[in-house]
């Protein structure tokens, strides 16, 4: 798994999808990284990407961590993720169904907020980050209203970060808040302890951003969980 994540790493990295430099977060933090999966927008981008998440999920059911039966995607990115991953699935094997929602309930045809196969037995959430967890509140509300359960939340990256302004900083992630909130575990491709890893590494890849390593190493001691 630790090849896997140093492999993700890399690709976000040639995708532009990972950058290091200064970039204000939502919470107005001065960040030395940015991960933004929109920008996986490619075909050949969002396949191997797809991978990466069966590839995770898998990994995590053969260590006894996780069960499933389905898929889950969030409005929005979630539902291209979740579908990805089922096709992705698929090809290694593990043919299961996905379904996503609609931010609005529809009032005809087959209504409902609900889009793709009826919510039913154990459902992993799939995202592309956690932030305040807005996210996966309304999905696992969405799984239990169906009768249905949430198994996990699978995402791209766990950026590891505490919550809350600066004088106020909560002990946790997001991440450790909503496996705490709802008992499920949060299975990430890679975690800023990955970056970290990498840009550690003697690679041709890692030198060229090696000099960003000190900049990260500060933030991460000052809003690391």
């Amino acid at each position: 798994m630790q090849a896997l994540r140093q492999q993700f790493i890399e690709f976000a990295l040639q995708a532009g999808v990972l950058r290091f430099g200064e970039f204000k977060t939502k919470a107005g933090r001065l960040s030395p990284y940015f991960f933004n999966a929109g920008l996986f927008n490619r075909g050949a981008l969002l396949g191997r990407l797809a991978r990466f998440y069966a590839q995770t999920l898998l990994a995590a059911r053969a260590e006894g961590r996780v069960e499933f039966d389905m898929l889950f995607g969030p409005a929005y990115k979630g539902i291209t993720l979740a579908a990805g991953t089922a096709m992705a699935l698929a090809d290694l094997g593990t043919d299961v169904p996905f379904a996503y929602n609609r931010k609005e309930a529809k009032d005809h045809g087959e209504g409902g907020v609900i889009v793709g196969a009826p919510l039913a037995g154990r459902v992993v959430i799939v995202d592309d980050v956690i932030t305040a967890g807005t996210s996966v509140r309304e999905s696992v509300e969405l799984i239990r209203g169906a009768g249905a359960s949430p198994a996990a939340v699978l995402i791209a990256l766990d950026r590891m970060e505490r919550a809350g302004p600066d004088d106020a900083l909560s002990s946790h992630s997001a991440v450790q808040e909503v496996e705490a909130t709802y008992q499920l575990p949060v299975l990430a491709i890679a975690t800023l302890d990955d970056v970290m890893q990498f840009l550690a590494a003697d690679s041709a890849q890692a030198l060229q951003v090696r000099t960003h390593r000190p900049a990260v190493e500060r933030y991460r001691e000052r809003y690391g969980a």
